[in-house]
């Protein structure tokens, strides 16, 4: 919440509106005074790796009556303040609607009791409202996530880690209870991120008999050699009969049926608690300043409209058509019509259910074809959920899997081998690559890998990795004309913390390295709180690709970013070191730059060092930091995890279809471009394309895309931290035209 607070304070007088913090919610609108206070630049400093909200949030039944909302709407007109941004769930949302709707009568009604005259009436007439959702539970319909719910995953991921290796050690099996009353979101996607063997939501109650079933699952688990269960409890589970699911009843049902030494854990508040995640952060950010520009272009008949995050696009949605629909989930539930809610949840829910129950359930083997996986380039965290995914899906779908250690080096070497359902056991939260991963591309070795294709009989292929698993794609693809045994169906998915492969938006193993960044930056600036007037230079890693450096310069709040895709010169340094020196005047005396390792080959991180210790000679001291391969490791973040698994879920379906459709002659013969295929992200959904026709757009000089949507976050990055720029939302979703925000030199007449 303090990272959208942030922006909307910092966006807002970017454009030369006044802004005010109004603590404790509606509470403090409806009781006045010290609770609406003007907000600065300054004010907002050091919010961002904040939890929670500083200006306060409280539950108030004051604004449920008329004469609240009538003393709030005299707050606000007392201080011009005819726009509003609400940070809340959908009760706030609808009370903010209400407000709106009502707030003509209300001007009349306290003009009629002479608290204000017709002019302020008049020139406070109409009331804009923009909303964006604060939730960890991620309920509000229109939107993939809302603010806070990616930091609650990785509390619950976190607690689920350290428990995962005590029930291994005691062999034990662990009820774990998440928050979600109404919304199985955080248990959902907490079982996939941690393969949880059972999980229960509201949503989607257990089949009658679901008892025996569980008990089943749990005991074949153990026969197979595992030593943990976990099972996944959300607070508001619920049986087919609307009976309550309790943790507690779970425990007792496992030791009663099984025997098994058992414990519970509640989580609690926990999950409320901590610091924001870069996901959040970045979402909070873009949220804040699209809604300021949402007020800005509002006129007299446009509608509440509430910032949603839809795929990789902020988007602006009729508010309370999204609100009826939140509510038509409750409403379907109640009627126990449970795919119906599950529909009206959205795609993002639908596709995580999907995926769950794909990787929960064993088919009996039918090994109709072999499907062989495997990871290629530098290690990037989510690879190994990715396989996980693959190779028990792959199982479901009835095909015999099989692993290819230390990539292409590995394949022409003939290090191949079958791989079980079993096998992948516990690699959902695993770094690295645990198949092992190499650079080596396969264009010198073709006759070798065509040779062990062969040998085991490889019917189609899985390639997990980065802008090497993208050539080496490329290369097999070409490799056809002269090898008819890798004319089988192939796929690539994008796993690389420097996201520089093109066809998607997002890689696998991105999210985890920003959050690396980020809390390597928070603790940076944190050691500066009591050493003032200091400035941090930071080398990321990425090659010629920018992504890391700028994405992670948004979250922690950088003051300059310095990327290969943006040139800068001697000029554009002295600004940035004069933008710092002035900014140590004030109350904020740090700064913080990010450089990206390839970013310029002269103006190096200790030249970057050295210009800015000697211009900035008394007024700031500079330390430098090089992070390097802390970047690459560590255990995945929910989201690669959860990422990972979709991607990979989705990828062997694909493979499946394409066999089928592929299998001619009582063989496996395909050579169109369309089987072999990159499966990214691309604005909204998941797309496989043709890498073929990916080759005309990337630069492989610099092996990074020659388009790249992140590069439209910059001017965002800067404007947050008071750089003088323009501002382009020509493709924020629902707007068709270009807008132009420049900064104004006067107050506007509104408030925010």
């Amino acid at each position: 919440m303090n990272g959208a607070v942030r922006a909307v304070v910092r966006m807002g007088i970017y454009v030369g509106a006044k802004v005010y913090f109004i603590h404790e919610g509606y509470q403090g609108m409806v009781d006045g005074g010290d609770n609406i206070k003007e907000a600065t630049w300054e004010s907002v400093s050091s919010m961002l790796q904040v939890g929670g909200t500083v200006i306060g949030s409280a539950r108030c039944k004051a604004f449920r009556t008329h004469e609240g909302r009538l003393k709030a709407a005299h707050n606000l007109v007392q201080r011009h303040i005819t726009n509003l941004c609400v940070i809340g769930g959908d009760g706030s949302l609808t009370g903010a609607n209400l407000f709106r709707e009502e707030w003509s009568s209300l001007l009349d009604e306290l003009q009629e009791q002479g608290l204000i005259d017709a002019e302020a009436a008049r020139a406070n007439s109409k009331l804009h409202i923009v909303g964006m959702v604060g939730s960890i539970d991620n309920d509000f319909c229109g939107t993939d996530m809302t603010i806070g719910t990616d930091s609650a995953l990785h509390r619950i991921i976190e607690v689920v880690d350290a428990i995962m290796t005590t029930a291994q050690s005691h062999q034990r099996t662990f009820v774990l209870e998440v928050m979600g009353r109404h919304c199985g979101y955080l248990a959902l996607v907490s079982a996939l991120a941690c393969g949880a063997d059972w999980v229960f939501i509201p949503e989607m109650p257990p089949a009658d008999g679901w008892e025996d079933d569980m008990c089943q699952k749990l005991s074949e688990s153990r026969s197979r050699g595992s030593r943990l269960n976990i099972i996944i409890v959300a607070e508001g589970a619920i049986d087919r009969h609307g009976l309550q699911i309790t943790s507690g009843f779970v425990k007792d049902l496992v030791v009663r049926c099984l025997g098994f030494d058992t414990r519970v854990t509640i989580l609690g508040h926990v999950q409320r608690g901590g610091t924001p995640s870069a996901f959040d952060r970045i979402l909070a950010s873009r949220m804040g300043v699209e809604a300021v520009l949402a007020l800005l272009e509002a006129s007299t008949n446009t509608p509440a409209c509430v910032v949603s995050l839809v795929g990789n696009q902020a988007v602006r949605l009729p508010l309370m058509e999204c609100v009826q629909m939140t509510q038509e989930v409750q409403k379907a539930m109640d009627e126990k019509k449970f795919d119906e809610a599950v529909r009206l949840r959205g795609r993002s829910f639908q596709n995580n259910l999907n995926t769950y129950r794909l990787l929960s359930h064993r088919r009996a083997d039918s090994d109709s074809f072999n499907v062989a996986v495997m990871n290629v380039g530098a290690p990037a965290a989510g690879m190994n959920a990715a396989v996980r995914s693959a190779v028990r899906v792959g199982i479901s779908e009835g095909h015999k899997m099989f692993a290819v250690s230390d990539g292409f080096e590995g394949f022409y070497k003939g290090q191949v081998r079958e791989i079980k359902w079993g096998d992948v056991g516990g690699w959902t939260g695993r770094g690295g690559s645990l198949l092992g991963t190499k650079r080596t591309l396969p264009g010198k070795h073709l006759d070798k890998i065509a040779e062990q294709i062969k040998i085991h009989n490889i019917n189609a292929l899985l390639v997990i990795g980065g802008f090497e698993a993208f050539e080496s794609l490329l290369q097999l693809y070409e490799g056809r004309a002269k090898y008819e045994e890798l004319c089988i169906p192939m796929c690539m998915l994008p796993a690389t913390i420097s996201n520089n492969v093109p066809g998607t938006d997002l890689s696998i193993g991105a999210d985890t390295s920003l959050n690396a960044i980020v809390e390597t930056c928070d603790r940076i600036k944190q050691s500066a709180s009591g050493t003032k007037r200091r400035v941090f230079i930071i080398e990321t890693m990425g090659g010629y690709c920018g992504y890391l450096a700028t994405v992670g310069g948004l979250a922690a709040g950088a003051d300059a970013v310095y990327i290969y895709e943006e040139p800068f010169d001697i000029r554009d340094l002295q600004a940035n070191v004069e933008h710092l020196t002035h900014k140590m005047k004030t109350s904020i005396q740090r700064g913080l730059v990010l450089r990206n390792e390839n970013c310029n080959e002269n103006f190096t991180t200790d030249f970057i060092y050295q210009l800015y210790s000697e211009e900035g000679r008394g007024v700031f001291d500079c330390r430098m930091n090089v992070l390097g391969h802390m970047q690459q490791g560590g255990a995945p973040s929910p989201f690669d995890r959860n990422f990972g698994t979709k991607v990979a879920a989705k990828a062997v379906q694909w493979i499946s279809r394409t066999l089928k459709d592929s299998y001619k002659g009582g063989r496996v013969f395909t050579s169109s471009e369309d089987t072999a295929c990159l499966l990214g992200m691309r604005r909204r959904a998941l797309v496989f394309q043709p890498v073929s026709q990916l080759r005309d757009e990337t630069d492989f000089v610099h092996r990074i895309p020659k388009e790249q949507w992140w590069l439209k976050l910059r001017p965002l990055m800067k404007i947050l931290a008071k750089y003088k720029t323009s501002y382009d939302v020509s493709d924020l979703g629902q707007l068709e035209h270009v807008t132009r925000i420049q900064p104004k030199e006067s107050d506007a007449s509104s408030a925010i």
